[in-house]
């Protein structure tokens, strides 16, 4: 196989014109920064924690661009073109990665409590009654989607209008893709809940096959992509974190994360990232490897899920 590009946390090599395949690395990413630090198992856990809901997916008769597993940390996945050239991209483009993230909310956390905080966004946009200060952790009225770009170095968000320009969506697109997103979340909020966890928030990308048909790409519904917490702890007042948000709020507490986004906001160069402590690692990949048992209900290690 041809290696084409690294990620942030991920290897993808060429398979054949049509077909990729995707290695799962045990690097860990936050606030679009690559942490020096390696997790053991995450890789493996993402790997297959995305396979199960692909196959999930499946099941609901959704199209994605998973084809199989080849081992635990790596996954053959129909090849779509990258298109970094906005203009490039056309109404009638093809088989190719649409530039967005797409972040269905459903309790308040993580970001969106900071721009609540900060005046960024306001209550009545998350179907709040005006004037009403909603607490970290409440349930949102009504699921709330955001668009931030894809191929760019720093994620950054989107209005609806940035979103269809760049992309060269049509609103009967949009529409499709966020009914996609519904209906998936309902099933994958139900399975969750049902092992003891709530499904906070998640991202999700999509591509067009050969014929424009939408499709679920990349990875979704792991500890990286989306927020969980723990049921019965919420059910006791508490957010346990269960998702890579126990990262960030690591570098959160140390104040790294502030000193990040005033560079960012002041347009100075940017604090390299720290490592994780030794007993940090050790948490997330206990962190990791428990998240995937409860997501999928398999053993971790468990030959035979792998396959």
């Amino acid at each position: 196989m041809k290696f084409l590009r690294k990620g942030k946390v991920k290897e993808v090599y060429e398979v054949s014109a049509t077909e990729l395949e995707f290695r799962f690395t045990d690097h860990i990413s936050v606030f679009d920064k690559v942490i020096p630090t390696l997790v053991p198992h995450k890789g493996a856990t993402l790997c297959r924690t995305s396979a199960h809901w692909f196959r999930v997916a499946a099941d609901l008769g959704l199209r994605t661009h998973f084809l199989r597993l080849e081992g635990a940390d790596r996954m053959r996945v129909r090849r779509v073109e990258v298109i970094a050239d906005y203009a490039k991209i056309t109404a009638k483009t093809r088989n190719f990665l649409i530039p967005l993230e797409v972040i269905a909310r459903y309790y308040v956390a993580g970001s969106l409590d900071d721009r609540l905080k900060k005046g960024r966004i306001r209550p009545e946009d998350l179907g709040f009654k005006k004037g009403r200060v909603p607490n970290y952790g409440e349930p949102l009225p009504e699921p709330f989607f955001e668009v931030t770009t894809k191929l760019e170095k720093v994620d950054r968000e989107l209005t609806m209008e940035e979103a269809l320009r760049i992309s060269s969506l049509s609103r009967e697109e949009w529409d499709d893709l966020r009914e996609y997103v519904g209906k998936l979340d309902a099933r994958l909020n139900a399975d969750v809940r049902s092992r003891g966890l709530l499904h906070v928030d998640g991202k999700k990308e999509f591509g067009f096959d050969a014929d424009r048909q939408l499709m679920l790409v990349d990875t979704f519904g792991t500890a990286d992509e989306d927020r969980f917490w723990d049921l019965a702890s919420y059910e006791g007042g508490k957010q346990v974190e269960l998702s890579k948000e126990f990262v960030r709020q690591h570098y959160r507490q140390t104040g790294y994360h502030e000193a990040l986004m005033a560079a960012r906001e002041k347009g100075l160069p940017e604090p390299p990232i720290p490592p994780l402590p030794d007993a940090v690692v050790r948490e997330v990949s206990a962190l990791y490897v428990s998240l995937f048992e409860r997501l999928t209900g398999e053993r971790f290690d468990d030959a035979r899920a792998a396959r």
